[in-house]
């Protein structure tokens, strides 16, 4: 009798644990979309500051470098954050990510989406402008 009860509680107990699962651990590509979409919006919150101890570590490559030199050039022509439109991981890069965004330059919202490449790198997720 007790196997029986256990051949019925069995399948509905794996069940049980597989959605648990599933609902408590996120694919690795939502992981990657979501801190790449955090970094973009972070970027652009922080952009009016002007702050390189801040935006610095969120940039890569010639933008980072030049970090003061980018982002004045960005405030200068008044770039904000209108909406992230799309987040998709690279398929030729599994450590990048493309974050399609709707952006406004000069108070005006730009037609055409900015397409921004966030990386990920063993200190966080990096914007490559």
């Amino acid at each position: 009798m007790m196997r029986d009860s256990w051949k019925r509680v069995a399948p509905c107990a794996a069940l049980w644990l597989g959605l648990v699962a599933a609902l408590g651990c996120k694919s690795s590509e939502t992981r990657k979309t979501e801190a790449a979409r955090a970094t973009v919006e972070r970027f652009f919150e922080a952009l009016p500051t002007r702050d390189c101890a801040e935006l610095g570590p969120l940039l890569i490559g010639q933008a980072a470098e030049d970090c003061q030199e980018t982002v004045d050039e960005l405030n200068e022509h008044g770039f904000s954050l209108v909406e992230v439109l799309e987040v998709r991981v690279d398929g030729r890069d599994p450590n990048a990510v493309v974050v399609r965004t709707r952006v406004a330059r000069d108070g005006k919202v730009r037609e055409e989406p900015m397409l921004v490449r966030v990386e990920q790198h063993p200190d966080g997720w990096k914007l490559r402008l």
